[in-house]
């Protein structure tokens, strides 16, 4: 599966929001378009239970914490950390420290109170995303009303980051060829996925075991009390909106103004979740080919005329070439562009319309001058490789997370061969290597705690459910469902391309969401906007 967050590939005021989801060789949970067929389904799978509330929350000594903020490196924001159980079941086991960071309400108006915003992954860094976009990309109003505050979940960026591989390990790893062509491919793939699995084993044995999504919710209720809040108010994007509605289900009668832009639907299984992705991202990528071919000559995919099926010909084509011919990049440390590297370069712009005239160019750098380089910054980006070589922990705690929270879609190479045609259908150019991606938690060295659960949150003030109808790793009909399953749900749909809504420029989706923020307001239910 892969994670699902936006890439850090926009030239806008959104940049920051970016990083997505881990490409060919890890997890997540997300896509859009097509279903498994009814005689795959369990019956579980098609009944799943909901997800319970929590009492007591932990002990009291959590909640009375009083934070002491200090200037942290960035002008105009101050940070703290605070402790929560490292395992609720057994608080007396130790603790976890956890980062947290806001900016002050700037006036003038009543203070509403704190606004906690989470950019998903799982493993994108809050306090990042608030320091260098929502601190002063949100609304003023917004930002004039709230303490802007972000908290790095547990195992994520400065709240004791999960470490695997190093540089030159993820390097390797990223390059794995996951489109195996035979069973020495095969047993490559399945090594690199070992190999992967040992060594956060190693690095990670203390937090591995807890940083559920669940737990993370429970911190975030922690940091409620620290603020002084009575009700959470929340702003998740992607697979924030999990984080979010797994608090909303275990604390209905703490939740203020949550909005779940971009929703997950926490009661998909596994290999669901990733088939429907897989379908998502064929969706987006049909888009960007309708958008390429109107500009004739400079579409290397095909001119005028040319039909989206005939460009993800054009494209499966270029990467089963770079399959044995990987292109020169230019990289100092001499990777080269194979098959992986450019698939993901090409999902990481998938996220984000603004990125289709890079994304353009860097394919006809590497079809017609056969220069890789476009596309691998584009896949750096996706994986958080900085120019150094060392890529953040996004990638670390984006498995640590996803193989937690639900058991593996596959157990091993022979279930991922049957599922192959129906991932294929879904997406003929990125279908099998997606379907091979989903078989790293097989090796994972802890065993998933999560199941796929319906989230109810009876009794919750109203909900604000966002839906991008053509989003690639959160499907429209993702935000629909959870839209189902909240009781007090409101949704809001964008008519439009790319991941998420809030602050893409729609002057309809900003404004119900920000009325809904300044004045508890929910739009009415089923609103579309474009």
């Amino acid at each position: 599966m892969y994670r699902i967050l936006r890439p850090a590939v926009r030239t806008g005021t959104r940049t920051a929001a970016a990083v997505l989801a881990a490409a060919a060789l890890l997890v997540s949970a997300c896509s859009s378009g097509t279903t498994a067929s009814r005689s795959t389904r369990s019956a579980a799978e098609a009944a799943p239970a909901a997800l319970p509330r929590v009492t007591p929350s932990a002990p009291a000594p959590y909640y009375g914490q009083r934070p002491k903020w200090r200037a942290c490196g960035v002008s105009g924001y101050e940070c703290t950390t605070l402790k929560a159980p490292l395992d609720y079941a057994r608080p007396g086991a130790g603790d976890v420290r956890l980062a947290v960071a806001r900016k002050k309400a700037t006036g003038p108006g009543k203070r509403l109170g704190s606004l906690l915003v989470n950019p998903g992954g799982p493993g994108g860094s809050a306090i990042a995303y608030l320091q260098q976009y929502a601190g002063v990309g949100y609304p003023a109003a917004i930002r004039a009303r709230y303490d802007l505050v972000a908290m790095d979940p547990r195992g994520v960026a400065r709240s004791e980051p999960v470490t695997c591989l190093d540089g030159r390990a993820m390097d390797a790893y990223t390059q794995t060829d996951v489109t195996p062509d035979d069973r020495k491919e095969t047993d490559e793939l399945v090594s690199a996925y070992r190999r992967y699995a040992e060594s956060c084993g190693a690095h990670a044995a203390r937090l591995l075991r807890h940083v559920s999504t669940v737990e993370a919710a429970r911190d975030m209720d922690i940091l409620r009390a620290a603020l002084g809040d009575r009700r959470l108010t929340y702003v998740g994007a992607s697979y924030g909106t999990f984080l979010g509605a797994t608090y909303a289900g275990l604390f209905p009668d703490r939740v203020g103004r949550l909005v779940l832009d971009g929703a997950m639907d926490p009661s998909l299984p596994a290999r669901r979740m990733n088939l429907e992705q897989t379908a998502g991202f064929e969706t987006a990528f049909r888009s960007f080919a309708k958008d390429c071919v109107r500009h004739g000559g400079a579409c290397p995919l095909g001119g005028a005329g040319t039909t989206p099926a005939r460009a993800a010909k054009t494209l499966g084509a270029f990467f089963r070439r770079l399959d044995a011919h990987p292109l020169p990049t230019g990289d100092r440390s001499g990777r080269r562009l194979g098959e992986a590297l450019a698939t993901t370069g090409v999902m990481a712009a998938m996220y984000d319309e603004s990125a289709w005239p890079q994304l353009r160019g860097a394919l006809t750098s590497a079809i017609k001058q056969h220069q890789g380089a476009g596309l691998l910054a584009l896949s750096d980006s996706y994986y958080e490789r900085g120019l150094n070589g060392r890529y953040a922990n996004l990638m670390a705690a984006n498995a640590a997370v996803n193989c937690l929270d639900l058991p593996p879609a596959f157990t091993g190479p022979d279930q991922v061969r049957q599922a192959l045609p129906e991932f294929r259908k879904a997406s003929p150019v990125f279908g099998a290597g997606l379907a091979w991606a989903a078989l790293n938690c097989a090796y994972w060295p802890v065993r998933a705690t999560g199941e796929p659960h319906r989230i109810e949150a009876r009794g919750a003030a109203p909900i604000l459910v966002v839906g991008t109808t053509r989003d690639p790793a959160t499907p429209y009909r993702w935000a629909r469902s959870l839209s189902r399953q909240l009781a007090s749900a409101r949704l809001l749909t964008y008519d439009g391309d790319g991941h998420t809504a809030y602050g893409r420029g729609s002057a309809c989706i900003d404004s119900a969401i920000d009325t809904y923020l300044l004045r508890g307001t929910p739009p009415a239910d089923g609103k579309r906007c474009s």
